[in-house]
């Protein structure tokens, strides 16, 4: 018998997101996949370094790859420091892969990382989202919404 999935996320700390990813697509499904790392990407990324602002996710041979991510050089490190913006593997089930490969191929959909983190084990996790790009009109629908609830926010504190 499969062991249920949470609901949620187990994020205890978040290293990096991707802010900008939720502005500019629809999130329409996410995914928690575990990412391969060396010694020296781990350290420095519990120090809270790195970036997933301009990276995404690719398919190739079966396989998830996170590419463009930067996680710098661990200060510390000696010569078998890592280089910082290697491609690097995801691990998902076979479904998960397929699945994605499907909406990628099919629907035109695209695999944004929106967040790097420890789970409560200690491992490092990366947020997948499935989704698919807004237009510029639909950009202007979220500002205007965002803009909206600050301000109603703000009138339902100043009357009490």
């Amino acid at each position: 018998m499969a062991r249920p999935k949470p609901s949620a996320f187990d994020k205890v700390k978040t290293v990096a997101e991707n802010r900008r990813a939720r502005f500019d697509y629809h999130i329409e499904e996410t995914f928690e996949a575990g990412i391969a790392l060396s010694g020296t990407e781990v350290k420095s990324l519990r120090f809270g370094e790195g970036s997933i602002a301009e990276s995404y996710a690719e398919i190739r041979g079966g396989e998830a790859w996170l590419v463009n991510a930067n996680i710098p050089e661990f200060s510390h490190g000696n010569r078998h420091n890592h280089v910082p913006k290697r491609p690097r593997k995801l691990l998902l089930h076979e479904r998960e892969i397929n699945k994605l490969t499907g909406a990628v191929e099919r629907q035109g959909m695209t695999m944004v990382p929106l967040s790097i983190y420890f789970n409560s084990r200690g491992r490092a996790k990366v947020e997948l989202a499935l989704a698919k790009g807004k237009q510029a009109h639909d950009k202007r629908a979220s500002i205007k919404e965002r803009d909206w609830k600050r301000d109603k926010a703000r009138i339902l504190r100043e009357r009490g």
